[in-house]
């Protein structure tokens, strides 16, 4: 279904990050991983890629308002987006997908992503503190830098206050000699030093494609049955 929407407050997440907040249509409901179509009317500027962009709701469904976050770069859409004023309204058509929580708490999930692919899965971690669900969650996070990593602090104080929850960033090109955690891109080592059962589980994966290709890779040559994951890639990303 399509609605207008209009941008309430912007703010910048992680380095290159941004974080856009408009209003939410009345009666519209999600469910925490899904992701909508955004449309900007006349945008300042233009290319061949067009004026529409596909990206997960970030903020879980019990908020009031509806957030997207994304990485500025050059494009035409991602400069006019970055642009517009308070108070401007743009398109959103949704939602849609199907990367959300299995229901059954005693079988367990791990997500696997990278950079601005923490979006739907910081909806669904919103959204299980909410309800207070029970299921046991293993999350993998890969980004350059700390200082390009969304929602770090979030991340840690919800592992702080949550027993079913382990947190494992990982940084590729982190150069601060304190970093004692994770180094490097997950691959199957990483994943069995907190996974023991890797049969047992749910995978959820989000992010680049090209990394979200590797994962889905990965997950098959460990013997993970392809029930088991669960991907979507977005042209947003």
């Amino acid at each position: 279904m399509i609605y207008t929407v209009k941008l309430i407050s912007k703010r910048e997440v992680a380095k290159g990050t941004m974080l856009f907040e408009f209003s939410r249509p009345d009666g519209f409901e999600f469910r925490a991983g899904q992701f909508c179509e955004w449309k900007i009317f006349n945008p300042a500027y233009n290319d061949d890629e067009g004026s529409l962009r596909s990206f997960s709701i970030c903020s879980p469904p019990e908020e009031k308002n509806l957030w997207i976050v994304t990485r500025i770069r050059k494009s035409a859409f991602k400069r006019s987006l970055d642009e517009l004023p308070m108070g401007a309204e743009i398109q959103m058509d949704g939602p849609f997908g199907n990367l959300v929580l299995h229901g059954r708490d005693e079988k367990p999930a791990v997500f696997l992503t990278g950079g601005i692919g923490i979006t739907p899965f910081f909806s669904m971690i919103g959204d299980i503190a909410h309800k207070k669900l029970s299921h046991k969650i293993t999350m993998f996070y890969s980004n350059r830098t700390f200082g390009s990593t969304a929602f770090f602090d979030e991340l840690k104080s919800f592992q702080e206050e949550n027993k079913n929850f382990v947190f494992v960033p990982t940084f590729t090109d982190e150069a601060t000699s304190s970093w004692d955690g994770e180094r490097g891109f997950i691959d199957e080592a990483m994943i069995r030093r907190y996974v023991d059962n890797i049969a047992l589980p749910i995978y959820y994966i989000a992010g680049p494609p090209q990394m979200t290709s590797s994962m889905w890779q990965m997950l098959k040559g460990m013997g993970v049955h392809e029930d088991d994951i669960k991907m979507e890639e977005f042209p947003g990303y």
